[in-house]
């Protein structure tokens, strides 16, 4: 089982329109709201591919129990924590004309000390059945900044590997618990090694640096979304890569990639075989609207034709 940990969980909105004016009244071609957050679409892609996931994290209010019951009702395991206030909502509009894709992000409930230590309870609970844990996206307000480096912590004690996709100091902490996998865009790493990665030969060289502090076995990736991703595998090999297309609806996209990379891996399926199921799984998500969506079909499809090379680790 993959347990998937969404810390910050959001309903993800996404509007389609024909153009964004500034100041305008849009009505949208299209909307599509999905149980969200990054840990919930890596759980939605994951078991859309057919692994057996529990997401888990934490909800408030009235938002929370609509991302309950859709996850459930989308044949997605939940447990969560419950604390007071309301859970976030998060906006993307999408313009076939212009400037493309437009997005807004609510911050969380302040979840304070006592519930991130019921999350990190709950999480050792499903940690006795786990094969692997994701931990995604931002520690929400009230929050330890130590957080996911705890639950690092706890995997590592209870022999379970951890993929880890954060940002800033909470990423930079639990990097130091040396996670299996680190998954983060090219901003995120930047930010994490202090240098500018604006090529691809960048993300290749900060790849096999986040790789080098992690322990014996670890693995890191670096995306530059469209344009590929490096990938620095734990035998001191590096990967590169792209999707074998480019659809309309990139968010998620990361989180699919994650969910292919962590399935394949859980399957027992070889660095390379988990590594074009990520691609396959975040081409198929850009596909579909709404975050963590995907035909699976599609996705092996697509991994198939992946476009896939080693490059010198340098």
């Amino acid at each position: 089982m993959i347990v998937c940990v969404a810390a910050n969980p959001s309903i993800d909105k996404l509007f389609e329109v024909e153009r964004l004016s500034v100041g305008a009244i849009h009505r949208p071609l299209s909307f599509v709201q999905v149980a969200g957050g990054k840990g919930l679409n890596v759980a939605r892609a994951a078991h859309a591919l057919g692994a057996e996931v529990t997401a888990t994290g934490i909800l408030a209010g009235h938002a929370g129990r609509w991302i309950d019951e859709t996850l459930h009702d989308d044949g997605v395991d939940a447990v969560f924590t419950w604390v007071g206030g309301e859970t976030r909502a998060s906006l993307s509009v999408a313009a076939r004309r212009g400037i493309g894709l437009t997005e807004f992000y609510e911050a969380g409930p302040d979840v304070g000390e006592q519930g991130w230590r019921d999350l990190e309870k709950l999480v050792e609970e499903l940690l006795r059945r786990a094969a692997w844990v994701t931990i995604s996206g931002n520690v929400p307000p009230g929050s330890p900044i130590v957080g996911y480096a705890r639950i690092v912590r706890a995997a590592h004690d209870a022999g379970v590997p951890v993929a880890l996709d954060a940002r800033d100091e909470a990423l930079e902490l639990a990097v130091a618990e040396g996670p299996d996998v680190v998954k983060v865009n090219a901003e995120e790493a930047g930010t994490l090694l202090g240098v500018s990665i604006a090529s691809a030969s960048a993300a290749r060289d900060a790849a096999v640096a986040i790789r080098g502090s992690l322990r014996i076995g670890g693995s890191a990736v670096v995306t530059r979304g469209a344009e590929g991703a490096a990938v620095a595998l734990p035998d001191g090999r590096v990967l590169w890569g792209r999707p074998s297309a480019e659809g309309a609806y990139p968010v998620g996209s990361g989180d699919a990639f994650l969910a292919g990379l962590v399935t394949g891996l859980e399957r027992g399926e070889g660095w390379e075989e988990a590594t074009r199921l990520a691609f396959g799984a975040a081409a198929a998500n850009a596909e579909v609207p709404g975050a963590g969506r995907l035909d699976p079909v599609r996705a092996r499809t697509l991994a198939s034709v992946s476009e896939l090379s080693l490059v010198p680790s340098t």
